[in-house]
């Protein structure tokens, strides 16, 4: 598998922007799962180790993210490929160590110790391809699936306290109010590993979401924000049913096993493209989890 960082960059990755998390994917960054294996860093992998499963298969591994790679390009997306290291299993998910912001990427500070040192890999990726960081996460912890960033001007970062902590949440809200912007930050229970277990974006306007577990005056706060949801049972979300990547344009990447809530979605006019995703969702992420978007283009309702 090639990797991105082979070629030239591309006058796009010089100017690697996000102001929604529903505008159209034009890039993305991804890691192959050469050396993914389940760890026992968060709750739901817990619950899989302890259920004494059978370890994925390597080539299981690349069949699943190859179908994940091919709905990114199916979307539009130009798929770039960070080089995993085997020291680093969990590099696969490629949501947490950097953020990019309408400011450009902001590198983020991991909590878990296993997780730590793909910091190196990510700012050697950026600096390859011209592509400064706007901001780098120094207070507390800040992990890139508690950051939406719902359309420009307008975010949520949660905090559990077992990833992200106030002080990451803080640090990353502060710069973003000083650009003008409203952000909400939302406390959760860490069982949930990161907020978008509970919430991800869909489209303009509408979320998916776990009401049963979600405050409900975070809610009524996305209601005022004209933002609805549909909701996801408890169940469905801790096998990372809400942990959805959109990829504008009336099109969404979801789980296959979502089911449930692939049909909602399609019921709503969305084109969803369902790679099988279980290996990784059995680790504790999903298509949210497994993708670092880098550019998309202004969200258009």
């Amino acid at each position: 598998m090639s990797c991105a960082t082979s070629h030239a960059p591309s006058p796009a990755a010089l100017r690697w922007r996000i102001a929604s998390e529903t505008g159209a994917l034009r890039e993305v960054l991804v890691c192959p799962p050469d050396h993914y294996r389940w760890l026992p860093t968060n709750s739901i992998a817990r619950r899989t180790l302890a259920e004494a499963r059978q370890a994925p298969a390597p080539a299981h591994l690349a069949a699943q993210h190859a179908e994940l790679v091919a709905a990114l390009r199916e979307g539009g997306a130009t798929v770039h490929h960070l080089p995993p290291e085997p020291h680093l299993p969990y590099m696969v998910y490629t949501r947490d160590s950097v953020v990019v912001t309408h400011r450009g990427p902001v590198l983020c500070q991991l909590e878990r110790p296993q997780r730590r040192g793909e910091y190196a890999a990510l700012i050697d990726f950026h600096a390859a391809h011209g592509s400064d960081f706007w901001k780098k996460s120094s207070a507390g912890t800040l992990e890139g699936g508690d950051i939406h960033i719902l359309r420009p001007g307008l975010a949520v970062i949660g905090h559990s306290g077992g990833r992200t902590d106030a002080a990451g949440a803080e640090q990353l809200a502060g710069w973003l109010r000083a650009e003008g912007w409203e952000v909400r930050l939302e406390p959760f229970d860490e069982h949930f590993l990161h907020l978008d277990v509970l919430f991800c974006m869909a489209a303009p306007g509408l979320a998916v979401a776990c009401a049963e577990v979600l405050d409900e005056d975070f809610l009524r706060w996305l209601e005022a924000h004209g933002i609805r949801w549909l909701s996801i049972p408890y169940r469905d979300a801790m096998q990372l049913g809400c942990n959805i990547l959109a990829l504008g344009g009336g099109r969404v990447v979801s789980a296959r096993g979502s089911k449930a809530l692939n049909a909602a979605l399609r019921a709503e006019g969305l084109t969803v493209l369902d790679p099988e995703l279980s290996l990784f969702t059995l680790g504790g992420g999903g298509p949210h989890c497994l993708t670092c978007p880098l550019l998309r283009d202004e969200e258009t309702a």
